[in-house]
């Protein structure tokens, strides 16, 4: 994983919708970043050192939950449909 902007690390699934095992449930993985301990304006080097975490909303929208990067599987096939901009 590299970093990308705010803290957030790229994911080759960053889009798609994908499995959380800890609850069952398939959402859209949004982001792998840091969880921060409330809320935090400005970015700092503290946020670097916690370790990141998947935050996935539901398909049909809806509040996001946050589970472990590690965790997730079953993604969702690349197609034409989901990502028009994907050479599939």
């Amino acid at each position: 994983m590299t970093t990308t902007s705010l803290m957030h690390r790229s994911h080759p699934w960053l889009g798609r919708v994908v499995t959380d095992p800890v609850t069952g449930r398939r959402g859209i993985l949004r982001a792998i970043a840091p969880e921060p301990d409330g809320l935090q304006l400005v970015p700092s080097r503290a946020l670097t050192k916690k370790p990141p975490v998947a935050w996935l909303q539901p398909e049909g929208g809806g509040v996001e939950w946050a589970t472990s990067p590690s965790a997730l599987s079953d993604p969702a096939p690349i197609t034409a449909d989901t990502h028009p901009k994907a050479q599939v």
